[in-house]
């Protein structure tokens, strides 16, 4: 009898310590993590995923590729990151840091309409496009394909620079055979906007000597 209940306690025993070790602790709350900040009051809460919910995760991310599209958000993320509202400290504004000067060639005056309208900034994109494009229709005609200095010539990567630079800059970039260069005030080269935005579609562009946008 003494045994069976010697045996039956420390089987008792044995599972109570068992068990301590699988007891779910209390949630915890942190105040610092890596450099994060967290309030007293604030609190986080953490749902990690299981592998069966992980599986099958479909990300469905548009692909633009070389296409218009694609050249438009290239360009867009180099200039601000995508952002419509930025102004740099050269006072270049909008999505695809335009100046003073081309909007105005572009019949565009309310700088501060033109940085809260996201579709005007679009508009005014493709028109500068189109005015680039036919300020260098002779050039893309007559060096679209060749290399210079080691970078081949597109009608896209040309249109790019001019964006950067001015269609006078790239004119003299190419009768120079690359010799007269240009960088801009944060040291971006003309020679890596041609090489950067090189081979995309911008047949869609219609070359045009004095395009306007319309405002509404």
């Amino acid at each position: 009898m003494i045994k069976r209940w010697a045996y039956f306690s420390g089987l008792t025993l044995f599972i109570a310590v068992v068990s301590s070790g699988f007891k779910p602790k209390d949630p915890k709350q942190f105040g610092r993590i890596e450099g994060f900040h967290l309030a007293e009051n604030e609190i986080t809460n953490y749902t990690v995923p299981t592998v069966d919910e992980t599986v099958n995760v479909n990300f469905n991310f548009p692909f633009t590729g070389k296409s218009y599209t694609g050249f438009k958000q290239a360009i867009a993320i180099k200039e601000s990151q995508g952002l419509y509202k930025l102004v740099n400290r050269y006072g270049y504004m909008g999505k695809y840091q335009f100046g003073k000067s081309a909007l105005r060639a572009l019949g565009i005056t309310d700088t501060k309409d033109f940085l809260n309208n996201p579709h005007l900034q679009e508009r005014a994109f493709k028109a500068l496009l189109s005015k680039n494009k036919w300020e260098l229709r002779k050039e893309i005609s007559r060096f679209e394909g060749k290399v210079i200095k080691g970078v081949k010539i597109t009608e896209s990567g040309l249109l790019a620079a001019a964006h950067l630079a001015g269609a006078g800059s790239v004119k003299a970039f190419l009768k120079s055979n690359g010799k007269n260069g240009f960088r801009d005030g944060f040291g971006t080269s003309l020679k890596s906007y041609i090489k950067k935005f090189g081979g995309y579609d911008t047949s869609n562009i219609i070359a045009h000597p004095e395009p306007k946008v319309k405002l509404n």
